[in-house]
Parts: C-alpha cells; structure tokens; sequence
C-alpha cells in the first residue's frame, strides 16, 4: 500500500511540474518579438492548447494539472489581492469608482446580448463580459468557479481577453499622439476602457508618469469591484438554478472561500504593509513573481484540457461580440472622459 501511494503522490508532484514546465517555456516564448506584447500568461496557454492537442499527456499524471488548474488559481487569486491598495481607491478613486460601475454593467451586459444576437456560448461569452469589464484573466478565473464554467471554456477565455488586451493596448499608444487628450485624460481612457492592468500600464506608459498614475488608479477601482461583482453572481445563480428546493438539499453554489483570501491580502497590503511592517521593493516583486508563476501554472493546466475543436466550433462568435463591446467601450469611455 505504501509503495502505490508514493507512486501517486510521485504522478501528483509530475502533473504540478510539468504545468510549470510549460509555464517556463511560455516565460521564454513572451520574450520573442511579437509573443513579447502577448505576456508569459497567454503565451503558455499557447504552448499548452498545442501540445494537448499534438501529444496529449500521461492520464496518470492529471490529478498534479487538476490541481494546478484549480487550487494553484484560487492560490494565484489570493494572492492577487496584494495588488489592490483599497486605502487609495477610496482616497482618490470614489469618482472613477462610480464610472468604474458602469464599465463593468455595460460590459457584461451588452456582451450577453450580443451572444444573444449571435447565438454565442453562453459561458465563454459571460467569461469575456466579465474580463472585459472587470480585470482580464484574474476576473474570469474569480467567476469561472462561481458559474461552473467548464476548465476548458475557462482557458479559452483568457487566451481570448489577454489576445485582444494587448491588441486593443498597442492600438491606444498608436492613437494617443493624435488624441485631443490630456496625459491625465489619456490615462483614465485607458485605465477605464482596457481589459488587464498589465494593458493598462503598456497603453498608458507612453502618456508619462501622471497618465500612467492615474490610469493604474481607474483600473484599481474595476479590481476593487470584483469581489462584490463575485457575490452578486452568487446569489442570482442560486436563485435562477437551484431555488428553495435545491438549496434544502444541499446543491447550492460553492461559497468561493478564496476570495476572502483576496479580501484579507488586499487589507493587509493597503493597512499593514508599509505602514507597520516594512517590507523591501524586492520582496513585493517577489510575491508579484510568485502570483505571476502559479497563475501561469493554472492557465496551463485549463490549456491541457482545451480541445481545438471545441475552440473552432465555440470561441468564434463570444469572440466577435466581445470585440464589439470592447470598441463600444473604448468609444463610449472616450467621450465621457
């Protein structure tokens, strides 16, 4: 019995180290021309998505990827909350907060009804409303567990919004020299309209210190309201799917103890971090690394089990309605600014 169950907890540890191994190699594929705008995270979903489907993987082997793909990215999410400052969003960002709210209302709600139109997937375009209005691939990997989204749909979703952030990026610093607007002004449009903070912080940059300031703040704000965001999912997915009936019987929607973690991690940053116990610039880069590996890692693991098929027969059409929010947005966001 002892030998098998080393054998297992052996496959286990394989499965976890082979994510980060594509994880590594994604790390390597964002520093060539071209993959270097897409960033490590999409690049490895790259690398993943291909090998599953050009040589699959030891069936041994995917409790270690499960595990990655799940654990791992609740971990990563935890994480994430360090970088949420929620003393300044509620010093300087309660006006962009509000605006904030309506990005994220406009964005999940126009893309459903675009799915709608388009007879899109229901899940992945949910997914991309949610990146689209909130922050990327953090966002979508908060809701996918919320909504049971399938791992495969999960990656698809990130792939999709990291792919098109970076587009839509590189397209606000080609525009921003013929745009009537103020650095500051620039930096908000972009803090407001773009999908990750890694976009916000490439199409801002150009504009200067000021702009990338205040650009990083409008985005904090959209961070900031994912967990609300979170609960709100919650409580209309028990209330639509499962009912009194359901909820006596135990079927209610897990409650996503990890965003508690993200709720406490971000306290402990803003109140503690700095102010009672300091901490060097290289240790927060260190925490930031760590965040960046193991959601890396995870995105591998949902990668692994992407069927290309499915891609072709599925991503397309939530595709075309989120670009189409994301350039309604981008426009709308412009003129309010």
């Amino acid at each position: 019995m002892e030998p098998k169950r080393n054998s297992s907890s052996l496959l286990w540890i394989g499965g976890i180290a082979f994510t980060f191994f594509i994880a590594l190699l994604g790390f390597f594929l964002a520093k060539v021309p071209g993959f270097d705008h897409v960033g490590q995270l999409a690049s490895a979903i790259v690398i993943a998505v291909v090998f599953r489907q050009f040589f699959g993987y030891p069936e041994a082997i995917r409790p270690g990827i499960n595990f990655s793909s799940k654990k791992l990215l609740r971990f990563a999410i935890i994480l994430y909350g360090l970088k949420l400052n929620i003393n300044t969003v509620f010093q300087d960002g309660i006006g962009l907060l509000i605006r904030d709210v309506g990005v994220i209302a406009f964005a999940i709600l126009f893309t459903m009804w675009l799915a709608k139109v388009f007879k899109a997937d229901k899940t992945i375009s949910l997914l991309l409303g949610v990146g689209t209005g909130v922050c990327g691939a953090a966002a979508i990997a908060a809701i996918a567990p919320i909504i049971k989204s399938k791992d495969e749909d999960t990656a698809i979703g990130v792939g999709i919004i990291a792919l098109v952030g970076t587009i839509f990026a590189i397209a606000y610093t080609i525009l921003r020299p013929v745009l009537p607007l103020t650095p500051v002004e620039y930096g908000i449009w972009s803090g407001t309209s773009l999908h990750e903070i890694a976009h916000v912080a490439l199409a801002a940059a150009p504009g200067g210190e000021d702009s990338l300031a205040i650009g990083l703040l409008a985005k904090l704000g959209r961070v900031f309201l994912l967990v609300p965001l979170c609960f709100i999912f919650m409580y209309f997915i028990n209330r639509k799917k499962h009912g009194k009936e359901a909820a006596a019987n135990g079927n209610n929607i897990e409650f996503p103890w990890f965003l508690i973690g993200f709720i406490i991690m971000s306290l402990f940053g803003s109140y503690v971090l700095g102010s009672h116990i300091q901490v060097s610039d290289g240790f927060m880069n260190g925490v930031s690394n760590v965040t960046t590996w193991c959601l890396t890692a995870a995105m591998v693991g949902l990668g692994l089990n992407v069927s290309l098929k499915d891609l072709r027969t599925k991503a397309l059409r939530p595709l075309i309605a989120m670009v189409i929010t994301s350039i309604c947005l981008s426009v709308l966001v412009y003129f309010i600014v």
